[in-house]
């Protein structure tokens, strides 16, 4: 459903699409949601409410029981605006969490937000699988973390200066030539997801240009992941922040996106 003008849209993809992590491998027939859960201060929608360890792993927990299949740990807002943390904090942050949830739920794929590869690296040694990067591998030492671990992981584009001839072009063409590096660099292609960055470096338009045209990076051959929870660009069209995120999303299932990065449970529209 295109949620801008109200029309049924659907896509069908053909093959089995899979995201290798770094112990198990993700089938992706249908789509799958990966939990947040925001271990700062100051994120954009729930900075704050879970820095205790106790609360984060419950409510990581919560949202295993209402159907995520992945849980994304962030120990560093990447809210705009938002101060820059040390590793040392952003794993102080982190690590307990990780540990408790490990031994709660020993299967579940665990990513962590990040753009350091020394968090990274420490995340991914005490159980976590995937790397998922905001930054499109700003930290030249990822690609040594990635190669060492077999992790998996996000590639996402952001820039800057939110400027554009062509915002679907562009997104594609950067997240191509990336992830080609990638493999060249000794990248398995099966670990890399991709992630267009809606509202990292756009305006409201182009994000929606994205998000209409979420299809086209089906021709990449990567699992797409989209994080689209709650962001600006709804909040101008919807009163209602997480009703527009449904609607977003069903959209985005509609359009054969593999993994939808939320804050709340949407397995009743996949």
């Amino acid at each position: 459903m295109n949620v801008m003008d109200g029309k049924e849209t659907s896509i069908i993809i053909e093959g089995t699409m899979i995201w290798q992590l770094r112990t198990k491998t993700l089938t992706l027939d249908n789509p799958v949601w990966m939990g947040i859960v925001n271990i700062t201060p100051d994120s954009f929608s729930d900075g704050g409410q879970f820095m205790k360890p106790s609360s984060a792993v419950d409510h990581a927990l919560r949202l295993i029981e209402a159907g995520a299949k992945i849980i994304d740990l962030g120990g560093e807002s990447t809210r705009p605006g938002a101060e820059s943390i040390s590793a040392e904090e952003e794993l102080h942050r982190i690590v307990p969490v990780l540990r408790q949830l490990r031994k709660e739920q020993p299967d579940i794929p665990i990513s962590v937000d990040t753009t350091k590869a020394a968090v990274a690296g420490k995340v991914l040694e005490l159980g976590g699988d995937i790397v998922n990067d905001v930054s499109g591998l700003s930290d030249p030492e990822m690609l040594s973390v990635l190669r060492t671990t077999g992790a998996g992981y996000c590639l996402m584009h952001t820039q800057d200066n939110p400027m554009y001839d062509d915002v679907v072009a562009e997104v594609f063409t950067f997240l191509k030539e990336r992830r080609q590096m990638m493999i060249d660099e000794g990248i398995l292609p099966d670990a890399i997801a991709i992630d267009p960055g809606l509202g990292f470096g756009k305006t409201s338009e182009h994000n929606w240009q994205l998000v209409e045209n979420m299809a086209s990076f089906h021709r990449l051959g990567s699992p797409i992941l989209v994080g689209h929870s709650r962001k600006r660009f709804i909040a101008e069209k919807f009163a209602d922040r997480e009703e527009g995120t449904q609607l977003v999303s069903r959209q985005l299932i509609a359009s054969g996106v593999h993994v939808l990065r939320v804050h709340e449970n949407c397995v009743t529209i996949v």
